[in-house]
């Protein structure tokens, strides 16, 4: 898909509204993962490159048009300010008239980023006056944001409207990563769905079902295939509504002659905990004071043996509840195999937060893959459809 690129327009000495995505965990005003706002400073280095002012937009939370002071953006820029080592002028509002006047009228080279998006109800509903008023801040848009590009908001998409717009290095490099799983695929092609829910990831399935070789399911969508399939699994978490939505998946993949792998055996417990009697077990019936909250090691190594011999690896989601200590092993196994592929040549691609947060709990590097997407939703939609409302805006 051919973006347009903002390194080919004429910048120098006007006013860039940088659209990014900032939307990061936070613990009070403490950033618990600043990887988001890592991953926007090529963009904005090439934009100070081009003598420009810079006014940065994005979102935080879900405040539903509401101004929550827990979700303000002044951390981000204290964040972002240590990060370039550059003043990062903060802007606790966004579309009034003296804002627009401050953000046209400053000195080249300064970077200024504003208030929440979401704290106007109109951003989500892509208002066409809230994204003519948020035009008046500048004279060019650039879109860096790629984790909201599946979303026709204001700012990601009417936007486009009102201002000649651009592709960002980050939303490019998105692009760029996920196309070849869209067109040029390298067999045999494996995808690895884990996570707790079925359902973001439904089309997703269907989608690639006579493209993928081997489908590996684990977390708790692989308990609600078990559950199709008759087994008892105790307190285990299972979506019960969606056993003939398994059901239905495991026939499509069966009826283009491809392969679904689920875990025979598990890591048990009595609950969810750090501090926990943790038990093996296999077959189709676990104690019914028991839930399965990992994959096993006869599991972890049938996957991991597929793994390897992959040319081209999707992975979204992981395999156990890695935020306690005992129930990570099998993603970290499932990390460790994608990894080895790819040093030996397979295009590995991994996406949704879920499998981010799993990577840092896990110490592994994003450079041990391919590519490490930014957007879970984004990423998923992109690989079903082939585009996304905010890329469809910005092509040549």
């Amino acid at each position: 898909m051919p973006l347009k690129d903002f390194r080919q327009a004429r910048l120098n000495n006007k006013t860039v509204l940088l659209r990014v995505d900032y939307n990061v965990p936070l613990l009070g005003t403490k950033i618990l993962d600043d990887n988001r706002i890592r991953e926007s400073i090529p963009t904005i280095q090439a934009l100070l490159k081009k003598n420009c002012r810079i006014v940065i937009i994005s979102h935080l939370g879900r405040p539903e048009g509401q101004i929550i002071k827990s979700m303000s953006l002044r951390p981000i820029a204290k964040a972002l300010q240590k990060l370039l080592k550059k003043r990062v002028h903060f802007i606790g509002s966004t579309i009034s008239p003296a804002v627009q006047t401050y953000c046209r009228k400053s000195p080249p080279g300064s970077i200024i980023l504003l208030e929440n998006l979401r704290f106007y109800k109109e951003e989500e509903k892509n208002d066409l006056s809230f994204a003519e008023k948020l035009s008046r801040l500048a004279e060019v848009y650039v879109d860096d944001a790629f984790g909201c590009a599946h979303r026709a908001h204001a700012s990601i998409h009417a936007i486009t409207r009102y201002l000649p717009s651009y592709a960002g290095l980050l939303l490019q490099k998105e692009v760029a990563s996920l196309e070849p799983l869209l067109h040029d695929m390298q067999f045999p092609v494996t995808m690895i769905i884990g996570g707790a829910k079925i359902d973001t990831k439904i089309d997703l399935i269907k989608s690639f079902a006579g493209r993928v070789d081997h489908f590996i399911m684990g977390g708790g969508i692989a308990n609600t295939f078990l559950a199709a399939k008759g087994c008892q699994l105790g307190t285990s978490l299972v979506e019960k509504d969606k056993l003939e939505v398994a059901r239905d998946i495991e026939t499509t993949i069966r009826r283009h002659r491809k392969n679904l792998h689920l875990p025979d055996d598990y890591l048990i417990a009595s609950k969810i905990s750090n501090f926990v009697l943790v038990t093996r077990a296999s077959g189709k019936k676990i104690p019914a004071n028991r839930k399965i909250l990992d994959i096993g090691p006869s599991s972890t190594k049938k996957f991991a043996s597929i793994i390897t011999r992959s040319k081209t690896i999707i992975w979204n989601g992981p395999m156990g509840v890695t935020e306690y200590r005992p129930f990570r092993q099998g993603t970290k196994q499932i990390a460790l195999a994608i990894a080895k592929a790819t040093a030996n040549g397979a295009l590995s691609v991994l996406g949704g937060g879920d499998t981010v947060d799993a990577l840092k709990t896990l110490h592994l590097s994003k450079n041990l893959f391919s590519h490490v997407s930014t957007g879970g939703g984004a990423m998923l939609e992109y690989l079903q459809n082939g585009t996304l409302p905010g890329l469809e805006v910005l092509q040549k």
